[in-house]
């Protein structure tokens, strides 16, 4: 082979690698931008950034395929109304309000077309479109689990319901309806990067009453 043909073939290969390189990167700044903290918690669970990557992309591939539909005026109401009892049992039985909160948000998940049977496989999905709260439905469901195996604290319960919240009214929001909470008043909270801007979190959560 002669020497141009070899400088030729090394050209290529460089081409290649750069063009494979630049791909790569790209990809990693799409998947970051799009899962934000969500893509730093699957490369932690997962062996390789390359793998992680991939299910990540197996996740937007899945949602995808899904048929969502937003809920109608008369639906988010109703659920709104709902979310207030269950605030107002929370004062006298945080169990009982944790639980049903679980019940609702679910309730809302299946409703708008989210697959419901596994929990793992919601906050995968979840996770495509609400990236900065699906961990708040991660944490909320850890301690409903704790609650069932009497290891929740009242405190516990508390940030269990205020985690659901987040994730409940995100979950019925519809187009423009940027700031409305669970309870259909505006706030502070910003969906997109997760944060509230102002004591509502504090201020309004419900704590259970004291005995004695």
């Amino acid at each position: 082979m002669s020497p141009w043909t070899w400088a030729l073939l090394v050209v290529v290969m460089v081409l290649v690698a750069a063009l494979v390189y630049l791909y790569t990167r790209r990809r990693t700044q799409t998947l970051r931008q799009q899962f934000g903290p969500e893509y730093d918690h699957v490369v932690e669970q997962t062996e390789g950034r390359r793998a992680a990557e991939a299910a990540l992309q197996d996740r937007a591939r899945r949602r995808s395929e899904l048929h969502l539909v937003p809920l109608s005026e008369p639906e988010r109401l109703r659920y709104t109304d709902q979310w207030r009892s269950v605030q107002e049992r929370f004062v006298d039985r945080p169990d009982e309000a944790v639980d049903e909160a679980e019940r609702l948000l679910t309730e809302v998940m299946e409703q708008r077309g989210y697959p419901v049977a596994d929990f793992d496989e919601q906050a995968e999905l979840l996770s495509v479109d609400h990236a900065q709260l699906v961990q708040d439905y991660r944490i909320a469901h850890d301690i409903r689990d704790r609650q069932q195996a009497h290891m929740a604290t009242t405190e516990d319960q508390r940030e269990a319901l205020l985690r659901y919240r987040s994730m409940f009214g995100e979950l019925l929001r519809g187009p423009g309806d940027d700031g409305v909470r669970a309870d259909g008043r505006q706030d502070g909270h910003d969906a997109r990067n997760g944060r509230d801007n102002g004591q509502h979190r504090a201020d309004t959560a419900p704590r259970p009453r004291r005995e004695g």
